[in-house]
């Protein structure tokens, strides 16, 4: 069965993007992962409006990407934090993909405003797809896709 001859209706990455896809939620995640907890941090931070960011918000922790955890300051209601579940950390090597294609295509001629280092040795952080077997990197010309056990026909038109 060739890629054309595939049916996409249960394709991950499809499903994939419906869930993290769209551009707030990729953002609410970049800013998770550096240390945003709060409602009021996220909107202040990223200027959006109060109820895309709930809502938002409210997707990610139905699935299961974030949790919340209530905290109360002094004189206030409880209100409730947004942490990374371990679904949500494995979603950083994607944000980091996404960083390095945009420092190398679409990068600020100031450089960076966020530098990604090994905490042991200093050396940038970089994301790669290597082979299992062999720890080596490869290119898209070095792999050969095929049709996994989900892998349907496609219906005819």
């Amino acid at each position: 069965m060739e890629w054309l001859e595939v049916s996409t209706e249960n394709c991950t990455v499809q499903r994939t993007l419906d869930l993290v896809g769209e551009k707030w939620t990729l953002l609410i995640l970049r800013d998770a992962f550096n240390g945003v907890r709060r409602f009021d941090d996220f909107r202040r931070h990223m200027g959006l409006s109060e109820a895309v960011l709930a809502g938002r918000l409210r997707t990610l922790v139905t699935s299961g990407i974030l949790r919340t955890e209530p905290y109360r300051e002094a004189g206030s209601r409880t209100r409730h934090e947004y942490r990374l579940t371990r679904k949500g950390r494995d979603l950083w090597p994607v944000l980091v993909a996404l960083r390095q294609w945009g420092e190398a295509y679409v990068a600020d001629p100031e450089g960076p405003i966020l530098d990604i280092r090994h905490s042991g040795c200093g050396a940038p952080v970089r994301v790669v797809v290597e082979c299992a077997d062999e720890h080596v990197a490869l290119t898209p010309v070095e792999v050969t896709a095929l049709p996994g056990p989900g892998a349907r026909a496609l219906m005819p038109e």
